[in-house]
């Protein structure tokens, strides 16, 4: 096995990483046309604002001396930035992005995830005629070469960082993959997938597949499950699938009931976010999250995403790190 060495020191990694987000804020805004919001880290619990993942990670909580309220660190800003959007006054087909930061006490802690987890979170007015699977490919495009352009950069930048990435990215549903990989495990058909194409967009997670498993969980209130999907790329470093960005458009009052009531959580109608969408006071948005990190990652040809920052780490992962050549922040 061919021994890793991570083609940046720590100093010109630092540098980099502030170039290349740099760059691809430029070409994200100029893709989508978004403006930069300030966004929180923590949200009032009983709001039904904060992300519910896969519906069993555990937020960080902790009340509020003054108030004796509870409030919940972010998971993502997925319900927030709809909010915000209506608040701010966005008009038709413009959006924001905010630099989420969240803490994930119930992630593992490896090569790809760590309790920390920092992304661009972006958001976006759309009209009813644009709430089609078309839409979504173009908005998926736009982003992809917006990757495109900034690994560009960087290999510009940094000639032995050369872009390994397709051109092009191929759109695949997941009950697609299913079929075409009848025995594997979700994961292990991502990996097949994307060793075969480089790059992908796979549709429609959430709901369950032919065999009655979902590929992967989605919470019911904010991504509509048939015009979701996950941009996966083949990563030549990890030598596996790489996810950079889960998105989708959102829920409006239909998809959000159905979805609910498929996941037997109904009782969130009470709550102020899902009540101001089924009163049809939010606008209708497409939206999602770019791992930060995993873009740098990816681009950089790093390891292991504690190169790229700072996060704790169990003993057993340190100690791994320390005989691979890998340097922790």
């Amino acid at each position: 096995m061919e021994k890793y060495q991570s083609k940046l020191d720590v100093l010109e990694t630092q540098k980099a990483i502030r170039s290349l987000r740099h760059k691809f804020e430029e070409n994200l805004c100029d893709a989508l046309n978004l403006t930069r919001a300030s966004a929180p880290l923590f949200v009032k619990k009983n709001s039904g604002l904060n992300d519910d993942l896969n519906g069993v990670e555990r937020p960080v909580s902790f009340d509020i001396l003054e108030t004796g309220e509870e409030v919940e660190v972010v998971h993502s800003l997925a319900k927030w930035k709809r909010m915000a959007l209506k608040k701010y006054g966005f008009k038709m087909h413009t959006g924001l992005y905010t630099d989420m930061n969240a803490i994930r006490r119930d992630e593992k802690c490896d090569a790809i995830h760590s309790l920390y987890v920092d992304q661009w979170d972006w958001e976006k007015v759309i009209a009813e005629e644009d709430r089609t699977e078309e839409y979504l490919k173009d908005t998926v495009s736009r982003i992809y070469a917006a990757v495109l352009n900034t690994a560009d950069s960087v290999e510009r930048k940094y000639p032995d960082l050369k872009n390994y990435l397709p051109r092009k990215i191929k759109f695949i549903t997941t009950y697609e993959l299913e079929k075409k990989y009848p025995s594997l495990t979700p994961k292990e058909r991502e990996n097949e997938a994307a060793k075969e194409y480089g790059a992908l967009f796979l549709m429609q997670i959430g709901g369950k597949l032919k065999s009655g498993e979902k590929h992967d969980g989605r919470a019911p209130d904010y991504d509509d499950w048939k015009l979701n999907g996950d941009i996966i790329v083949y990563n030549k470093v990890t030598k596996a699938a790489f996810e950079l960005s889960s998105m989708g458009i959102r829920v409006d009052k239909e998809s959000l009931l159905e979805q609910l009531k498929s996941e037997d959580k109904l009782d969130r109608l009470n709550l102020p976010f899902h009540k101001a969408l089924v009163n049809g006071e939010l606008p209708l948005t497409i939206g999602g999250g770019i791992g930060q990190s995993r873009l740098c990652m990816l681009l950089l040809q790093k390891k292991h995403i504690g190169e790229v920052h700072s996060s704790v780490w169990p003993e057993s992962e340190i100690k791994y790190c320390k005989g691979n050549g890998i340097e922790l922040l």
